[in-house]
Order: C-alpha cells, then sequence, then structure tokens
C-alpha cells in the first residue's frame, strides 16, 4: 500500500545530525536516517530535504552573546551547508543519487538554488538536499522549509523531531500531557504549541500545506508514515 505523499519536504535539525554528542556530525547517527530516507526514495517517494545549521552554531545564542545578527544568521546559513554536504555523502555512499542547491551562491560546493530544476532533479529520483536557509537573515530554517515545501508544491512539510508528535504542554515536565493526532493551525498558535515559528506557520497556513510533525528517531517511522501510510506522531492542518 501505497503512502498519501507522492513529493514531501523533510525538515531536519541540525542537532539531529550531532546525535548524542550535541555538536558536530555524529556520522553513525546521520548514516541511519539517511539509509531510511534512502529506503522511502527508493520507493518511489519524491523527497526535498532543509535541514538547520545549530549543531555547529545557532544565530539567536551569538545574539545573546553579543554577536551582530546578521553576522551570526550568515554565519549559521554556512553551518546548514557542511550538514547539506554531509548528508549527500551519505545517502550517495548508500547509492542514493542527490543534489545540493544553496540560497547563497557557491558553486564550487553546490547548486544555486533554482526552482524548475529543483523539481526536475526530484522527478528523475534524486533528493534535493537545501541549504543556506532562505538566504536572507532573521529567517529560520522552518520558515526556509516552509518556503521550499510551497516552492516545490510538496504534498506536506515532515517535521523531524526528537518526540513522537505534539502534546497539549511539554511532555518532559508533565507526565499527564496528552498527544494531539490532528491540530488545527490556528489552534496550535492559540495554544502556542512551539513546532514552528510564526513566520513558517503563516506561510503553511496560507498555502493549505499540511505539517506532519515525528519522532524521526525512532526507526521505521519514516517508512510507516512514507510507504504503508500509516498515521504517525502528529498533523497540523
Amino acid at each position: 500500500m501505497g503512502g498519501p505523499y507522492k513529493r514531501v519536504l523533510l525538515k531536519l535539525s541540525g542537532e539531529i545530525l550531532a546525535g548524542d554528542n550535541r555538536f558536530g556530525l555524529d556520522y553513525k547517527a546521520m548514516k541511519e536516517i539517511c539509509s531510511e530516507i534512502a529506503r522511502v526514495a527508493k520507493a518511489g517517494v519524491e523527497i526535498a530535504m532543509v535541514v538547520g545549521g545549530g549543531n555547529f552554531i545557532r544565530g539567536i545564542e551569538a545574539v545573546d552573546q553579543g554577536m551582530e545578527r546578521v553576522q551570526a544568521d550568515h554565519m549559521g546559513m554556512l553551518a546548514t551547508v557542511i550538514n547539506g554536504l554531509a548528508l549527500q555523502d551519505a545517502l550517495e555512499q548508500l547509492g542514493t543519487p542527490s543534489r545540493v542547491q544553496t540560497a547563497i551562491e557557491m558553486r564550487a560546493l553546490a547548486e544555486p538554488f533554482i526552482r524548475r530544476r529543483a523539481i526536475r532533479h526530484l522527478e528523475k529520483g534524486r533528493i534535493v538536499i537545501f541549504a543556506g536557509g532562505t538566504g536572507s537573515p532573521y529567517f529560520s530554517t522552518d520558515t526556509a522549509a516552509a518556503l521550499r515545501a510551497s516552492e516545490i508544491d510538496a504534498d506536506c512539510l515532515l517535521k523531524a523531531t526528537k518526540v513522537n508528535g505534539i502534546y497539549d504542554k511539554d511532555p518532559v515536565k508533565f507526565p499527564d500531557a496528552k498527544l494531539l493526532p490532528r491540530v488545527g493551525y490556528l489552534d496550535a498558535i492559540r495554544m502556542q504549541l512551539k513546532i514552528m515559528d510564526a513566520a513558517a506557520f503563516s506561510l503553511c497556513e496560507e498555502n493549505k500545506m499540511p505539517i506532519v510533525v515525528f519522532d524521526v528517531l525512532e526507526k521505521g517511522n519514516l517508512e510507516r508514515l512514507l510507504i504503508a501510510g500509516e498515521q504517525i506522531g502528529s498533523v497540523v492542518v
């Protein structure tokens, strides 16, 4: 049985690529995630990705320590390129063709972001990794994910996290927290659920882009969601 989505955008945080190290790249963790992504791609799902850079630098934290905001954000964008190249290497070692496209041109390393070229890569079965955020400071990689998902006409935005969905309150602090399988955009904003920032939410709402929040670290979740068509995690619609 095929899943409900033909083309998806997967948003991965830099922290997930760091594994238990919290900084840098955990190659074992990255290869485990990429092996599952590769299996889904080989099953025929078109996959684009946006990756964060928080495993190297978080712009907001740098600003809190006195760095100028635009400079800090530019450094964060470069960190996402490092992660994008690492993901490309891991995927291609698994025999899965991929392309990295950057919002800031660096032709010696990756293609510039060109919407029609990205869509053509997807149609040919290649995974496209969007790095460099939106190319502009003051916008998060969550916003970049919402933007790219809309630009490539994705069926949904997959927000990969370390928890198995959206809860009505922090499940770490509150044992009685309830999993919410389905949430409306307005409810998510009203409940101040910190799934994505406001700009990303607004883009998804405006373009009617469903957001699926799920635990990417639980083995098999991505395949159950995209190949078997099971409801995994929570969906914002």
